[in-house]
């Protein structure tokens, strides 16, 4: 069940994605109680309705979106991002499609030289068939992960957010990003950012909705600027 659409899912007109929600809901409510607050402040709230704001995006598309936003705010990268589709008549480009620029362009666009060469290599090992899209969907998040970090300059942060993003996976934490250490830190009054291996101490408890878990955590956040603003 590795690659449920959990967009599909969650939509309240469907009875399966309704039942799903609720059983992940209950899991989270009985396994933490920062998570049963956060759930039962609003019971009806769905928490990867942002997932319904994105375009649909593929393994390379959001690897794209993940590696340009390495080391950056989510305002810059979004600016990137945006540059970037200037140069693909306003969409991200196929692997074949990346080829057909020069690199100079893609620096132009933002990109860092280490960014331009990780996302020509990914487009490469796509293209020539050293790596299969349609296989690299089918792997345990694991291996996917693995698959992908094999490639210098993509970490777990880029991979994860793939398998999150692009496929969709269920059992999905983000140790290494610092929005959600921060976000865990406040849910969680804590006296310090907690470590990445701490992150995934508490995420146990999540298990097997740890994607879910995520999604409220950041939801947590959000709510909270937006109160202070």
């Amino acid at each position: 069940m590795g690659m449920t659409d959990l967009r599909r899912r969650s939509r309240s007109g469907d009875a399966s994605g309704a039942d799903w929600l609720e059983r992940a809901r209950t899991h989270l409510r009985n396994a933490d109680p920062v998570l049963a607050r956060l759930v039962e402040r609003d019971p009806a709230f769905d928490p990867r309705a942002w997932l319904d704001e994105l375009p649909p995006v593929d393994i390379f598309e959001a690897a794209l979106f993940r590696v340009t936003g390495q080391q950056l705010s989510v305002a810059a990268t979004r600016r990137t991002i945006g540059r970037i589709k200037l140069l693909f008549e306003g969409h991200l480009p196929s692997p074949s499609e990346l080829f057909a620029v020069e690199p100079i362009q893609l620096r132009a666009a933002g990109l860092s030289r280490r960014k331009v060469e990780t996302i020509r290599d990914l487009a490469a090992r796509l293209s020539d068939g050293w790596l299969d899209a349609d296989a690299l969907a089918l792997l345990p998040d694991d291996d996917f992960v693995s698959a992908l970090t094999a490639i210098p300059g993509i970490g777990p942060w880029t991979a994860q957010g793939v398998l999150l993003v692009a496929l969709q996976r269920e059992d999905v934490v983000l140790p290494g990003d610092l929005a959600l250490r921060n976000a865990i830190c406040d849910a969680y009054e804590l006296d310090r950012l907690p470590s990445e291996q701490e992150v995934l101490s508490l995420a146990e408890r999540w298990r097997p909705f740890r994607s879910l878990a995520t999604s409220y955590i950041f939801a947590s956040a959000f709510d909270r600027d937006d109160v202070e603003a």
